[in-house]
């Protein structure tokens, strides 16, 4: 950043050393009036000599944000000021001027010394001084208001003395010296002179009072004006950079007759070396034009074209001018030299700067301290702090002292470099030699600690340059506002920029652009506007990187009308083409408005870029505006010829750019023909489709794209040779690759060499080509060597074909003649073992390599954990990872994913806890793959608890779930029975955009199944198949016993149909689910329709079809029909099995009628198999062995097959009251394993029952004992209890019979505390407290042993209504009961339901009326608050509208 890139303009020098005095007094007077003084040569006062030092009255320098810090140009002072300056002597004429314009400097300078004079002259001259400096000291002294006249009048001031007084006083007040100058014409005397009129000017022009100066100009300008009053207000102009009005006034100084002289070309060129930076080649303009008016350069002006060439780091112009200089034979001075010592400086260029400082030795001049720090800043730039502590001991030598330049030099240097420790060093060394900081010094400061985000401390030394009496420059409120805003610091930027505007400092064009830049991203509009309105009122122009800003800020807004109106501004006032205009519209995403621009453009016969046009259309797309889009592309069609290409090639980049490769290339395949070379297009088409198609991994299309852009002659650029180079490689064509890399190299096309041979080397490896990469990597050798990376790929390619021996052969190689192995070396050797699958080897590598001197890194013992884990090895896992903390290797993310992972795939419960802890403790958080990990784990462990708790884990943790998260999730609610919340999460994931697994699907479809959803089951299908996924047999059997179950044979029938159509056979188990369908409907013709067809098939018919056909028949009440069918089954040559028993007893246990029972019963024994007779009618101890024995035959069938036949044979033993036997055929399955063992565990103090996978029958059988060993253990004492017993029944259903229903029936009756589970259904709970009390009053609970009836019972005791079983007998008085009072308290229902149907009739009325006095005496009491009932929503609805969080709450 040039903290310090401002030339002083033109000074001229004193005439004689008694200007010294007021020189020095006006320097001391400027820090209270902002008032100029002149420039003192000598070198006693270095840092005024410095042309970079800052005044008040300067004009502000640019202030550029990334640029070092040069020092200035140096200037030869201009004429511009001699006729301010002059003291002893008279105006000179025009002529004088002249002469004086070619003085040599060495003349000049022996002019300007003290000459000799007389005594008599010289105390004229001490007497002359003294009265001027009374008459100014008078005039100052006067009180404000009084008027001058009280001391001009008395004093007989001479016009010549009343310009050097008028001089003299404005050097401390400009108000007071305009009074005297005015005096004058106040008291009546003639007006000032010309001289008088170019002193004022002057002084006004010093204390920045240009509109004054302009008056006082206007007023004296006509006849009579001399060519040195124009060259003064010409000076009051370049001394603000107004250099059109310089120019302007050099024309009218010509209209009025008055030639200009030297001095008025040279205030000319400093006018336009002040008002920006020079252009290039424009000196050569302005010398041409100083040659034109027939006047010679002299050295001032070279110096100050040199000057302004250096403030605008223009080298090549200074060293022509320079090189002019010489040609025209003007002598260069010191001047000459510092100013291209400066230049070559700014320009980077530290050894020509250090050419032309000892070219300027041996010319004879004598460096002084510009000429120092020009040099010091020259490497300063560049960073060289040795060759800058070399010139500082330099100018040491030379007898210079460090000034407050060479200092902010060094700061600056230290402050860009970040060592702003040893920046404030030197600060604090400048403060201890009495060298006071100066204006630049802070700035550098401020500049220095902002860059450095110190941004508070950079306020603070602000505050610091105030206490030191320094008034803040543009430059210095600049660095800060560009700190703040660096820092994000709005506030703090606004209001250092208020305080800049408040002190009297007007901003520049980088200021107003800073702040412009800050507000927009603030997205104060209104603010924005104002400042942007105020920054063009002063004439400065945003570029187009600002109006990108600003527009972008007002576009977020919806400023609209602002926009228009900053629009307007760019196309008249800033004069932009079209094409830029729209361009930065787009950019700052005003799409609308740059669309309307193009549309103009296009109008006008511009055609648009590409990249423009791609934009709008990507915004059109994103917004939905299709319409608007393709009213462009008709737009462009229609006004820009041959716009086809340019449309097709847009809409290919616009489908590449939002990565949609398919149809990318379905739109290169409909475009016709590409013509070549137009206008470059083609070939950003090609490496825009290429890109994205091997992104996409579209391989084979990017290999027919690449062959399409040779075939029609288009080069290839870098980024294309090396796409492809990639994707052969993936394509298993590293040949091909090999040659495009040549062909690049041959074509001068630079690529990543060395990326592209480690590429190919390593597909050489994956497509176990060994042998190529090993001749590859010998050629290689042969050429230049062999690069590490080379050796490893090369050791990589043999370890993935396991060749272990190679990949060492490689790495001793590397040991020997280097270049040494690396880490990846060391890891390719491992990976051969791994890949060869040896390994225990692995150790005994790791071992030699230590006793080599390596170190095995974290990264070889992680690669060996995850092999061992990969093998599922947990004990080698788990010693290399004790190992590895032991070693100080901390893990990372990467090794817990791997342990984790093994751990829950060997079902590690504990250790995965335990795991899970230890990375809390080292401070990492489980990402997304573990929790799915763990998810995985619970879900298939029957955790769901767990994994509904994990999942709440991922939202807590701000993770957001994947694919593996929702399937698995929908799995789990899936075998929970819970597929609401299942569907929920698949409307979830398909807003998200998230495909679900095909397993998840099945998953949910048969949870729908069980929980009667058939309408949504039904929908679910319908999604599966329309999503392209491949139906199984699996799935369609799951649809057809969906459709089973919900009676609807006729869609069974037709997916039937679709699973031919499909190719998908149907089996016996299809046909079978087919059969069952039309069983349930009540259609057992249709069902033996289907039997008879698979006997004409050739598929082997077994018992179960016909078991099905049997089912159908007798669940339709036509028993003989089915012993019929059982006939005919035997007379097929079918021989009966266990499925045809099971069948045969369980429509037994349904009969209302005894008989019919036996019927069926004894069929069976017609078919050889009476067992089911003889328990039912016997009591003899043969028949229970002999269902043992049968048990243990037909365990060892189908694993359904005993668990299906003890369930069919409980419910019979129950219906008919044989609950002795059934009891011990229980005891005889829970032996045998058919039951679990623990469906009531009073024994182990859980005293909790699980009657899951029983049937009515077998579950009451288990009740009654449950109930009667928790009375034994509830009067022994022995177990405990817990303070809560819960008996588990599941929502399922066992031959459609609802096991919770017939349970919860069986409590009601009994009267038992037990209620269903408020937060989990299919589970009943007990307090432990009123359980025991029951069993010990209740008497229900007096005698619970199971007994057989002594004779069979006529009718079944069971009815199945409902859905459920219940007591025939208790059936109506349950539906009295819950008609009149609804659902009641079991003890209640149990009381009432032993009640005479006259009690209880009484006993409800009397309840009802009770009710009815208890509430109007409550109402009467204002106790009841009215209840607003809502109406629930359908279930179907719930499901697809509730949220995934409430779900799992």
């Amino acid at each position: 950043m040039p903290l310090m890139a401002v030339s002083s303009p033109p000074f001229s020098f004193p005439s004689t050393p008694s200007c010294t005095r007021h020189l020095r007094r006006a320097t001391i007077a400027a820090a209270a009036s902002s008032a100029s003084d002149g420039f003192d040569y000598p070198l006693a006062d270095p840092s005024v000599r410095w042309p970079r030092l800052r005044f008040p009255h300067l004009p502000a320098p640019r202030f550029p944000a990334a640029d070092s810090a040069p020092p200035p140009a140096p200037a030869r002072p201009s004429r511009e000021r001699e006729p301010a300056d002059a003291e002893d002597a008279p105006a000179p004429s025009a002529s004088a001027s002249a002469a004086v314009a070619v003085e040599p400097l060495d003349a000049r300078a022996h002019r300007g010394r003290v000459k000799k004079l007389s005594k008599l002259a010289l105390r004229r001259a001490r007497d002359w001084r003294e009265r001027v400096s009374e008459l100014a000291d008078r005039l100052l002294a006067l009180p404000p208001g009084a008027p001058v006249a009280e001391v001009l009048d008395e004093a007989w001031v001479s016009p010549d003395e009343l310009a050097y007084v008028v001089r003299a006083v404005g050097a401390a007040s400009w108000r007071r010296a305009l009074d005297a100058f005015e005096w004058p014409v106040a008291s009546g005397a003639a007006g000032p002179g010309p001289r008088v009129v170019a002193v004022v000017l002057g002084v006004l022009g010093r204390a920045r009072q240009d509109e004054l100066a302009e008056e006082v100009f206007l007023r004296f300008s006509g006849e009579g004006a001399t060519v040195q009053v124009f060259n003064a207000m010409m000076g009051v102009y370049a001394r603000s950079g107004r250099f059109d009005d310089v120019r302007q006034l050099l024309d009218a100084m010509r209209g009025q007759g008055i030639e200009p002289d030297l001095v008025s070309f040279n205030t000319l060129i400093n006018a336009r070396a002040k008002s920006g930076s020079l252009a290039p080649g424009a000196a050569f303009d302005l010398l041409l034009e100083v040659r034109q008016a027939g006047l010679r350069p002299d050295v001032i002006t070279y110096n100050t074209l040199i000057s302004a060439c250096s403030q605008g780091s223009i080298l090549d112009d200074a060293v022509a001018v320079f090189e002019e200089m010489i040609g025209s034979d003007c002598r260069p001075d010191l001047w000459t030299y510092n100013a291209m010592v400066s230049v070559h400086g700014r320009c980077g260029a530290a050894q020509e700067a250090e050419r032309v400082f000892v070219e300027l030795l041996e010319k004879g001049f004598k460096p002084d301290a510009v000429t120092y720090n020009s040099l010091l800043h020259a490497f300063a730039k560049e960073g060289d702090v040795d060759a800058v502590e070399r010139v500082c001991e330099e100018l040491l030598k030379a007898g210079f002292k460090k000034d407050g330049i060479t200092y902010n030099t060094m700061i600056h240097m230290y402050g860009k470099m970040c060592r702003l420790d040893l920046a404030l060093a030197l600060y604090d060394e400048m403060r201890a030699i009495g060298c006071t900081p100066d204006a630049v010094t802070y700035t550098v400061l401020i500049d220095s600690l902002g860059k450095v985000d110190r941004i508070s401390d950079a306020g603070k030394v602000l505050e610091e340059m105030a206490d030191a009496g320094l008034k803040p420059t543009l430059v210095t409120f600049s660095a800060l506002i560009c700190a703040y805003a660096k820092g994000g610091r709005r506030d703090e930027a606004e209001r250092t920029f208020d305080r800049m505007v408040a002190s009297g400092v007007k901003p520049d064009r980088l200021a107003y652009l800073v702040m412009l830049d800050i507000i927009a991203r603030s997205g104060e509009t209104k603010k924005l506007m104002a400042l942007y309105r105020t920054m063009m009122k002063d004439g400065y122009r945003p570029d187009d990187t600002l109006y990108q800003v600003m527009l972008s800020a007002l576009a977020k807004g919806n400023e609209y009308e602002e926009i228009e109106g900053v629009m307007q501004d760019m196309e008249v006032v800033c004069q932009m083409n079209l094409q830029l205009v729209y361009s930065t519209l787009i950019k700052a995403e005003c799409i609308s408005q740059g669309a309307t621009l193009l549309k103009k453009a296009c109008l006008q016969g511009y055609e648009p870029d590409s990249k423009s046009l791609l934009s709008i259309l990507d915004a059109y797309e994103t917004m939905g505006k299709h319409e608007e889009g393709l009213s462009l592309l008709q737009c462009i069609r229609e006004h820009v010829p041959s716009s086809h290409n340019l449309i097709s090639e847009c809409s290919i980049m616009l489908l590449c750019k939002n990565q949609k490769a398919v149809a990318a290339i379905q739109e290169y395949s409909s475009m016709q023909t590409l013509k070549r070379g137009s206008s470059g297009r083609d070939y950003n088409l090609y490496e825009y489709l290429i890109s994205c198609l091997e992104e996409a991994e579209l391989f084979s299309e990017a290999s027919q794209v690449f062959s399409d852009m040779q075939f029609v002659g288009i080069e290839p650029s870098h980024k294309i040779y090396e796409s492809m180079i990639s994707t052969y490689c993936k394509l298993g064509f590293p040949e091909t690759a090999h040659h495009l890399m040549d062909e690049a190299v041959e074509s001068g096309i630079w690529i990543n060499t060395l990326s592209s041979r480690v590429t190919i080397i390593e597909a050489y490896g994956k497509t176990r080509l060994w042998q190529h990469a090993e001749n590859f990597v010998k050629g290689l050798k042969q050429e230049s060597g062999v690069d590490r990376r080379i050796w490893n790929a090369l050791i990589h390619a043999y370890a993935e074909s396991g060749l272990y021996e190679h990949a060492r052969a490689v790495f001793d190689v590397m040991i020997k003649k280097g270049p040494l192995p690396t880490v990846d070396s060391v890891n390719g050797m491992m990976r051969a073992l791994i890949i060869d699958g040896r390994l225990d080897e692995l150790y005994v590598v790791v071992q030699e390599l230590q006793d080599m001197g390596f170190k095995i890194s974290k990264s070889t013992v992680i690669l060996m954990l995850e092999a061992f884990a990969k093998a599922g090895d947990v004990f080698e896992v788990m010693k290399i990872y004790n190992g590895m903390k032991e070693a100080g290797y901390l893990p990372n993310m990467h090794m817990y994913r791997s342990m984790i992972s093994l751990l829950c795939r060997n079902k590690r419960f504990r250790d995965v806890e335990l795991m899970i802890e230890e990375m809390g403790g080292a401070g990492f958080k489980p990402d997304l793959a573990i929790f799915n990990t763990l998810l995985l784990m619970y879900t298939g462990n029957g955790n769901f608890d767990k994994t509904v708790e994990l999942y709440h884990s991922i939202l807590e943790a701000g993770l957001e779930p994947d694919e593996d998260t929702y399937n698995t999730l929908i799995v789990m609610y899936s075998r929970d029975m819970r597929p609401e919340e299942g569907f929920t999460l698949l409307n979830e994931m398909g807003k998200r955009g998230l495909t679900p697994r095909l397993e998840s699907y099945k998953s949910l479809l048969v949870a729908s199944g069980k929980a009667k959803l058939w309408e949504q089951g039904e929908q679910l299908f319908e999604e599966i198949r329309s999503k392209g996924y491949r139906l199984n047999r699996s799935l369609c059997h799951t649809m057809m016993k969906m459709y089973r179950d919900s009676c609807s044979h006729s869609k069974a029938e037709q997916l039937l149909a679709a699973m031919k159509e499909d190719g998908i056979e149907p089996t016996i188990a299809t046909m079978h689910i087919l059969m069952t369908s039309y069983g349930t409907a009540g259609h057992p013709d249709e069902a033996e329709k289907v039997l008879d067809s698979l006997k004409s098939s050739s598929l082997e018919v077994g018992t179960l079809p016909y078991s099905t056909l049997f089912d159908a028949y007798l669940k339709n009440g036509e028993y003989n029909l089915g012993i019929t069918k059982l006939m005919e089954m035997k007379t097929d040559g079918v021989k009966p099995d266990h499925q045809v028993w099971t069948c045969f007893i369980r429509a037994a246990s349904l009969c209302e009628r005894t008989d019919d029972a036996i019927l069926l019963l004894n069929s069976l024994q017609d078919c050889g198999f009476d067992l089911p007779i003889r328990l039912l009618t016997e009591r003899s101890s043969s028949v229970l062995t002999e269902a043992d024995n049968f048990l243990e035959e037909i365990e060892a069938l189908e694993d359904s097959a005993a668990l299906n036949f003890v369930n069919a044979l409980e419910d019979l033993l129950w219906a008919f009251e044989r609950r002795s036997t059934a009891s011990y055929i229980f005891q005889l399955a829970v032996n045998r394993s058919i039951y679990h063992h623990n469906v009531f565990r009073v024994i182990e103090k859980d005293w909790g029952a699980d009657l899951r996978k029983l049937s009515a029958g077998a579950a009451l059988t288990a009740l009654t004992l449950w109930l009667d060993h928790m009375q034994d253990a509830s009067l022994q004492g022995s177990p405990e209890s817990p303070k809560s017993i819960v008996l588990v029944t599941g929502e399922g259903e066992y031959n459609m019979v609802s096991l919770r229903k017939t349970i919860r029936a069986y409590l009601l009756e009994m009267g038992s505390p037990f209620l269903p589970c408020r937060t989990r259904s299919g589970r009943f709970v007990a307090k432990s407290y009123s359980l025991k009390m029951w069993l010990k009053d209740s008497p229900f609970c007096m005698d619970l042993e199971l007994k057989d009836a002594q004779a069979l019972p006529k009718m079944n005791s069971i009815k199945l209504t409902e859905g459920y079983f219940m007591r025939a007998g208790l059936v109506s008085t349950f539906k009295d009961i819950h008609a009149q009072l609804g659902e009641v308290w079991p003890k209640k229902f149990s009381r009432l339901a032993l009640l005479s149907e006259e009690s209880r009739a009484e006993v409800i009325k009397a309840d009802i009326q009770g009710r009815k006095e208890k509430l109007e005496k409550m109402k009467k009491q204002g106790l009841v608050m009215s209840r607003k009932y809502k109406k629930g929503t359908q279930r179907a609805k719930f499901v697809r509208e509730q949220s995934t969080q409430a779900i799992l709450k």
